[in-house]
């Protein structure tokens, strides 16, 4: 027996190499565009017909599968993942305002990231963020005076919270859970009803409305939503607190978007904070930053409602069938400008 072990254990050790090894040369092949288009052959999965019926939006009833079935609309314990033509737009949008709600948007602007990118992040957002709702901007910057004046439209503010500059891009990065997780602690925790926290390198494009609403919203990433799970860039580093071990995790979900209701976003900012300080303890510093603790946190927390990649959209993928109305699209990675 202890012979035959032995042998399982010699033949499964190089198969395990030869995968790792295909997976590591296909993450390295994936920035060129021929290689990209071949992920449209890997299978989304299907919404389950037992899950279907029960699968309610909070803000839109019923969740339209059946108008889209080239994608998965749902999880598998029960979350919607929000498409285009999935929802009715028109009762979400009467449902927010039945609630008589107040959405905060937050994002950072730190160093030259204000000038190449927050004006016009401000500007899309007054056209198709929320149009018709509350909505109060909180800008955490190292420089309020230099915060560009845009026009509001009624019920809409904007409050400046100015913020340390940090010594490096990294640092201002994993900041930004323990700056929110204060913000929530405080007037912004009191005037919001729900929050989105989102990147500033991001412009909006299509309509953000009520539909993306929930006790706690992820964002599916552009990159790797059709990715095997077996594939997907979670910390795998055991000495840091966001690592996930294989086997773990349920989708990846990108930091440059995600929100919820305060109470839920002050504990997963908490425990993504308390994570960033334990690997500073540790000297640790998880592969991608505050998105490898998001991941961690949404693995062990599931949302309660997932955005699809429309949401969210990278034209560098490329086109995409699937990808029908963006609502955001990422701005050019330009990090040698506004990293220096």
């Amino acid at each position: 027996a202890l012979k035959g072990l032995r042998a399982r254990k010699r033949l499964w050790w190089p198969r395990l190499l030869l995968l790792s090894a295909l997976g590591f040369l296909g993450l390295l092949l994936y920035r060129t565009a021929v290689v990209r288009q071949l992920e449209v052959f890997i299978p989304m999965g299907v919404c389950p017909s037992a899950i279907m019926p029960l699968v309610r939006d909070n803000f839109t009833g019923v969740l339209r599968h059946w108008a889209r079935p080239e994608v998965l609309t749902c999880t598998s314990w029960g979350a919607p993942i929000i498409w285009d033509g999935t929802f009715e737009p028109d009762v979400a949008q009467q449902e927010a305002r039945r609630q008589n709600l107040t959405i905060g948007l937050t994002v950072f602007a730190v160093g030259r990231y204000l000038e190449k990118y927050l004006e016009s992040f401000l500007k899309t957002a007054e056209q198709h963020f929320m149009v018709g709702q509350r909505v109060v901007y909180y800008v955490f910057t190292d420089r309020p005076a230099a915060v560009p004046g845009v026009e509001l439209g009624p019920g809409r503010r904007l409050r400046v919270e100015p913020v340390a500059r940090e010594p490096r891009w990294q640092d201002v990065s994993m900041a930004r859970m323990r700056t929110l997780h204060e913000a929530l602690a405080g007037r912004l925790g009191r005037e919001a009803d729900f929050v989105f926290c989102l990147d500033v390198d991001q412009r909006f494009v299509g309509d953000f409305g009520p539909e993306a609403l929930a006790d706690l919203v992820a964002q599916l990433h552009a990159w790797h939503y059709r990715w095997p799970r077996w594939l997907l860039p979670y910390e795998r580093d055991r000495r840091s607190a966001a690592a996930l071990r294989p086997g773990e995790g349920d989708f990846y979900y990108h930091a440059a978007l995600f929100g919820g209701r305060v109470a839920a976003l002050r504990a997963l900012t908490a425990h993504c904070a308390r994570g960033q300080r334990r690997d500073r303890e540790r000297g640790v510093e998880a592969l991608w930053h505050d998105e490898s603790h998001l991941n961690q946190f949404l693995w062990r927390h599931k949302p309660t409602k997932l955005l699809s990649p429309e949401f969210c959209w990278a034209p560098e993928v490329g086109r995409r069938m699937e990808i029908r109305r963006p609502r955001l699209l990422w701005a050019p990675k330009e990090y040698a400008l506004v990293r220096a």
